[in-house]
């Protein structure tokens, strides 16, 4: 799309969709989000920005292959419910850890935020891959 204002917006949209994301896996664990709604988000502001500019520049600007990204979250996940087996507990048992934060605190960190950024990668590298796929094809690349 040649639209100079779908540009400029998108250019201030990309990074505020990317917090969106984050802030939704971060949030998942006592409201509604977690690593879906947020990976969606995600993948939504890099589809943004391959309609905005092109595909190979989305491509450029997530850094990394979708496929590589599908594998770290699914390598991920799996370390998760690691965690819990190698303490002789059931696969994917939750482990938290308070870690104290400055000016006093603390920050409750656990396995189901693991499992969640697994989560947030797979559905990153899965939309991704299939609609720059379908985007490629369309232009006739494959």
């Amino acid at each position: 799309m040649n639209s100079v204002i779908f540009r400029s917006a998108t250019r201030y949209m990309f990074p505020i969709l990317l917090l969106l994301s984050v802030f939704l896996l971060m949030s998942g664990h006592n409201e509604p989000g977690g690593g879906f709604t947020g990976g969606l988000v995600a993948a939504s502001a890099f589809v943004l920005y391959a309609l905005a500019f092109d595909t190979a520049e989305a491509r450029r600007r997530l850094w990394l292959d979708p496929r590589h990204l599908i594998g770290a979250g699914l390598l991920l996940a799996l370390a998760s419910g690691m965690v819990g087996l190698l303490a002789g507990e059931p696969f994917l048992t939750a482990y938290w850890v308070n870690l104290p934060l400055p000016g006093g605190g603390s920050a409750a960190l656990g396995t189901p935020l693991l499992f969640d950024a697994g989560v947030f990668l797979d559905v990153i590298g899965v939309s991704l891959l299939i609609i720059f796929s379908m985007a490629d094809v369309d232009r006739g690349e494959s």
